[in-house]
């Protein structure tokens, strides 16, 4: 599943892209599980809409969305690729509630809505031409004014397209770029968890996976089924370090590939090739050549260097 760097790479990759386009029509497709908003909800948000920005909460991408003309019946996602799907059967549209809000270059413009999309498992974001011979699992297409076309293909169906109105979605937890170390060490304070479990917790830090909880933990000298309340202060202040680095390094190399991991553009990232333990089991340490150890805490896998981390 693409963690916080994987979907922050997306977003931006998205940002430079489609920033200022308009949705001229939408296409859904038939199966539900993608749909966590209705047809009718999304059609409504999304048709007619301004991208105002694009921007990643927690493991979210965030489209904020404003008014951009009047809202109309939606129309056929047309174009001369191979295998051109059909239009799905939605609702007219109806102009959804808005709130005034600021907007760059400009007065104040009314935000319609907010469209939302967790990649899950293998969800992705492509934005191409219509001539793009569509992929089998594609569950919604957005055709832009500009000509292009946004994608969202997933074959597992484990990601969710939902809208928020008025700009009021909330990933949940705290960003774990932005948080202080106070705030940081509160939030494990008498906890009895694995700490590996606290820092996967989306109620608490909302971004943090699996590969960049192993990082971070080894980075810190931190086994990861080390209760959270039995850590000192000394150990969460370079736990607090050790993740906001972790996360930084693997944005700037655009995440790790990882099975079918891509970015926006369709390019692999790199931070695979950083690991030091995520991976590597019965490989030597980086540091001090001691076999990398993996255990199951709480049904996912954990690596850590037993003699660097205590």
């Amino acid at each position: 599943m693409p963690e916080l760097p994987e979907v922050e790479t997306i977003a931006r990759g998205l940002a430079k892209r489609v920033t200022g386009d308009t949705v001229d029509s939408v296409w859904l497709g038939q199966k539900k599980e993608p749909l966590k908003s209705s047809a009718r909800e999304i059609v409504a948000a999304l048709e007619c809409s301004r991208i105002a920005a694009v921007r990643r909460m927690g493991k979210h991408i965030v489209f904020d969305l404003a008014r951009n003309g009047v809202a109309r019946a939606p129309s056929p996602a047309k174009g001369g690729g191979k295998n051109r799907k059909p239009e799905t059967s939605v609702p007219p549209s109806t102009p959804a509630p808005s709130t005034a809000a600021a907007e760059p270059g400009g007065g104040a413009r009314p935000t319609r809505a907010q469209w939302i999309v967790h990649l899950g498992m293998t969800g992705r974001l492509q934005v191409c031409d219509p001539q793009t011979e569509i992929e089998k699992h594609t569950h919604a297409i957005l055709r832009l004014a500009s000509g292009k076309e946004l994608r969202f293909v997933d074959p597992r169906r484990f990601g969710r397209l939902s809208v928020a109105k008025a700009a009021n979605f909330d990933a949940g937890g705290i960003e774990p770029l932005e948080i202080d170390l106070e705030s940081f060490i509160g939030l494990f304070r008498g906890r009895k968890t694995p700490i590996k479990s606290a820092l996967l917790n989306q109620k608490l830090l909302r971004g943090v996976g699996n590969i960049y909880a192993d990082e971070s933990l080894f980075r810190a000298g931190i086994r990861p089924r080390r209760r959270a309340a039995t850590i000192t202060r000394e150990q969460l202040s370079k736990l607090h370090v050790a993740v906001k680095d972790v996360l930084k390094e693997a944005i700037a190399l655009g995440g790790s590939s990882i099975s079918d991991y891509v970015g926006a553009d369709g390019e692999e990232g790199f931070f695979q090739l950083e690991h030091r333990v995520y991976g590597r089991e019965g490989e030597p340490c980086l540091v001090c050549k001691t076999p990398i150890k993996r255990v199951v805490i709480a049904g996912r896998s954990s690596h850590y260097c037993p003699k660097c981390q205590k």
